[in-house]
């Protein structure tokens, strides 16, 4: 039975998920192993929490990725780890409060009431305990200015006394409040935005802004055949767009056999692509802000966000090289041998949105996607000053037009401010599906720059 005040639901058959709101089709499995397995993976979550939310519907577009998703969220919330559960949904909490993503707040604050919390602990960070309140730092720095994490914050938290953390327990925090950052990203990035509700009893209650029933967003529609733009002009000039991107990948790709750049010339390219990235969102987002009234009692120093790396007259931060402290070289080891298991979980949902492909851009089919994808991920890496040495920055330039740029770095450093008019304006030939994947790729980049940075800081506490 549906809970009052949660969700509706979404009921699946063999091959198809179907939204209980308006009862379309909201996708199909492409393979029956594909359905068997999701379907597997939603009774179980509708069995433990009584429900399917919105994200669950937005990103059922995407199968595959979705049943690696909720085997890690799973994982990580509900079976055994270093963490009692009722931390593990209050840290989910105040992850989700430093982008006031109220929605998030409010799948948590039932939670963590289910798993034995104290209502006092919702009354705001003055009312729990001191340990987990020391976690409100590390939760702040990741969220926006994860370059600023050192040992010392590491060092802080495992130090001796009552209110010390274990480094099993530490990493766990971490990957939580990572998670839960990236997820804030995805929601406001998937206009999964609810408005507050004075009636509701913990303050919050779900409520999705747009006009549209959710599963919208994962019909497989472009965004002018779902009359969201009507302009015969307009349509003409969305494809010209579409067919002008096709054309740069085709060339980009026809360079790269013919000669690549030298190892100086990209490292001038990722310099001047950072630097760039600090003119990107000056002026291009609408200046009116949620509502930071219950949100802002679970932080501290709610004015703290998201500074340019490379803002400049500042003093000069190092460039954070993946060959020198790469996911897949230390952070994955050194997660999985503190945390059993996660990192396993973790790399394959990395691998998996990554990978993830239908060869297919709009209407165009048999398209090897791999330069574009491979962009967006890079792209917001960047923002977060962690280069590639093999990887040519110049790709981003000729790939990502500035509205998508507008739209990634407002969905990763400040997804509060995402607008509909923002996830409209890019790409406007191409499908509801294949945008909620650019938000899939945007999240995990973001959690992946976040898990790198605090791994990092707590291999040089280690060493």
């Amino acid at each position: 039975m549906n809970r009052a005040g949660t969700d509706s639901l979404c009921s699946t058959t063999r091959d198809y998920l179907i939204c209980s709101q308006c009862h379309r089709v909201l996708s199909k499995f492409g393979q029956s192993n594909d359905a068997d397995k999701l379907v597997n993976r939603l009774v179980e979550e509708y069995s433990t929490s009584g429900r399917l939310d919105n994200i669950t519907q937005v990103m059922s577009f995407h199968p595959q990725y979705l049943e690696s998703f909720l085997r890690t969220q799973f994982y990580m919330l509900r079976m055994d780890g270093p963490l009692p559960y009722h931390y593990r949904h209050y840290i989910a909490i105040m992850a989700a409060a430093r982008h006031q993503c109220t929605y998030l707040i409010n799948l948590h604050v039932d939670e963590f009431l289910n798993t034995g919390g104290s209502s006092e602990w919702l009354k705001g960070l003055e009312y729990v305990p001191q340990r987990l309140k020391n976690l409100n730092e590390i939760n702040k720095i990741l969220a926006h200015r994860p370059w600023l994490i050192t040992k010392e914050h590491i060092q802080k938290l495992v130090k001796t006394g009552e209110n010390n953390w274990s480094l099993a327990e530490l990493v766990h925090a971490v990957v939580l409040l990572a998670h839960y950052h990236a997820l804030a990203s995805f929601v406001f990035g998937s206009g999964i935005n609810p408005e507050r509700d004075p009636d509701a009893s913990n303050g919050f209650h779900p409520v999705v802004k747009s006009k549209l029933c959710v599963c919208d967003l994962a019909n497989d529609n472009n965004i002018e055949n779902t009359s969201l733009t009507s302009n015969n002009i307009e349509n003409m000039d969305s494809e010209s767009e579409l067919e002008a991107l096709m054309e740069r990948m085709k060339k980009l790709q026809e360079e790269k056999e013919e000669e690549e750049a030298s190892q100086e010339e990209m490292a001038t390219r990722f310099e001047k692509e950072k630097k760039e990235s600090l003119l990107v969102i000056s002026g291009a987002f609408d200046t009116d802000m949620v509502s930071m009234t219950n949100a802002s009692r679970y932080i501290e120093d709610p004015g703290f966000g998201y500074k340019d790396f490379a803002r400049r007259g500042e003093e000069h931060l190092p460039t954070f090289r993946a060959q020198d402290y790469s996911w897949e070289d230390h952070g994955f080891s050194l997660v999985n041998r503190l945390y059993s298991d996660i990192g396993h979980l973790l790399d394959d949902k990395f691998r998996m949105v990554y990978n993830l492909t239908y060869n297919t851009m709009a209407t165009h089919e048999d398209v090897d996607t791999t330069m574009l994808r491979r962009a967006l991920f890079n792209y917001v890496h960047c923002m977060f000053g962690i280069r590639y040495d093999d990887y040519d920055y110049g790709e981003v330039n000729q790939l990502l037009e500035r509205s998508l740029k507008v739209y990634i770095k407002t969905v990763t450093c400040y997804p509060e401010r995402a607008t509909k008019r923002m996830y409209d304006g890019y790409w406007r030939q191409f499908k509801h599906s294949e945008k909620v994947h650019v938000n899939l790729l945007l999240m995990e980049a973001r959690m992946q720059a976040e898990l790198l940075y605090a791994l990092r800081a707590i291999t040089r506490h280690l060493t």
